[in-house]
């Protein structure tokens, strides 16, 4: 089953959605701030994406920070920030059962998905 995990008053999230919805798609949806986040599925993530890629640095949440947080920034203190703040992880993360994969471009999604 297909799960896009986000929150969902971000707008890339709802591009998404809409076009799993669009498509016929059936996926679940869970929400970071309601649902939560796994520490053990975090580190899986960044085992296969990478923590660079999963850890939004050009959002409101990131900028928010204190720099202390931000300053020498590695995977360990990375895990920690987005488990503590679900909100700064890219989204949406889109987990086909199979890979998963970061960001909506409706190509990306197409070529997924046929």
């Amino acid at each position: 089953m297909t799960t896009v995990y986000g929150i969902p008053n971000c707008d890339t999230v709802r591009k998404a959605r809409k076009w799993l919805d669009a498509q016929g798609i059936a996926f679940d949806f869970h929400d970071f701030r309601k649902d939560g986040l796994d520490q053990k599925q975090l580190k899986a993530w960044v085992k296969e994406l990478g923590w660079e890629v999963l850890l939004n640095k050009r959002g409101t949440t990131w900028r928010k920070l204190p720099d202390a947080k931000k300053d020498n920034i590695d995977e360990k203190k990375a895990i920690a920030i987005m488990l503590a703040e679900p909100a700064i992880i890219k989204r949406p993360v889109l987990d086909t059962g199979k890979q998963r994969h970061v960001g909506f471009s409706e190509a990306m999604y197409k070529e997924l998905f046929s």
